[in-house]
């Protein structure tokens, strides 16, 4: 999918993330670091674990602390994230300040900036405007997927939810019903109209011209998305000595910030 998208792996280093041990090793070392009081404050474990959380895995719990090793270990200094994520990000910033500070080891890990595409922060799911898209979701009209094909893309967003109204004519108006709003939203991030626009040229409509010019608009963006997915995955050792050579690389980056982490630390290495 990532290939598919246009990333290019020449560029950019795709990998699994199992491939580097280096993640779990450089997370042990941010729990120690990390307070209890930070963990407690996270929003996501709080909604995962539901009521029962003194059932949840102690996992579930530091799970932040993995994301933070994730990005430390490259030294990364910007992080695409929608806003559902943000927390997570001053998490990992406040980690980083605490191991810079109590290790005296002073701009050691940068503190990584968000990078968070403005208009399209956190896309919805189409029968629910309040709850993120997810491919966990039961219901496969709930979403998009890259793999949809032209009929089934039109099929959901013909059934994705609106509202009884006709189409607003104001943002103010559209953010008090959130299924458009997302919809909007979409449009805008599909098409890079921005969004009062959009709302200019279908307001007082009702919504079946605008979820059509929707459709057309997410076909022409996903089908060759798609078409290439299928045509890749066709050839399966081309995509290993990606993953492969990707996750070399990663590792020679990952395994450098480690043992100067460790060095900083004190640990006793062979």
């Amino acid at each position: 999918t990532y290939l598919a998208s246009g990333i290019d792996p020449s560029k950019s280093i795709i990998f699994n993330q199992s491939h580097v041990s280096c993640h779990a090793e450089l997370a042990w070392i941010l729990n120690c670091v990390c307070r209890i009081g930070w963990l407690n404050r996270m929003t996501q474990f709080k909604e995962k674990a539901g009521h029962d959380k003194e059932n949840a895995s102690s996992g579930l719990f530091s799970y932040p602390t993995l994301m933070a090793a994730d990005i430390l270990i490259y030294k990364a200094t910007h992080v695409p994230v929608g806003n559902d994520q943000k927390q997570h990000l001053e998490l990992t910033r406040d980690i980083a300040q605490k191991f810079n500070n109590d290790f005296k080891a002073f701009n050691f890990f940068p503190l990584p900036e968000p990078f968070i595409d403005r208009d399209i922060s956190k896309i919805m799911s189409l029968r629910d405007g309040m709850q993120k898209m997810s491919k966990s979701d039961q219901s496969d009209y709930s979403r998009i997927n890259l793999k949809d094909d032209k009929d089934t893309i039109i099929k959901k967003i013909k059934k994705a939810k609106t509202s009884d109204v006709l189409m607003p004519e104001t943002e103010d108006e559209v953010k008090k019903i959130p299924e458009v709003n997302n919809l909007l939203n979409i449009f805008s991030g599909i098409t890079k109209q921005p969004k009062k626009e959009v709302i200019s040229v279908y307001k007082g409509q009702n919504f079946s011209m605008f979820k059509e010019n929707l459709s057309h608009a997410l076909v022409e963006t996903i089908s060759p998305i798609r078409n290439e997915i299928r045509k890749l995955m066709d050839d399966k050792n081309h995509l290993d000595s990606i993953i492969n050579e990707g996750s070399a690389k990663a590792f020679e980056k990952a395994k450098k910030t480690l043992d100067e982490v460790y060095d900083i630390v004190g640990f006793v290495r062979r």
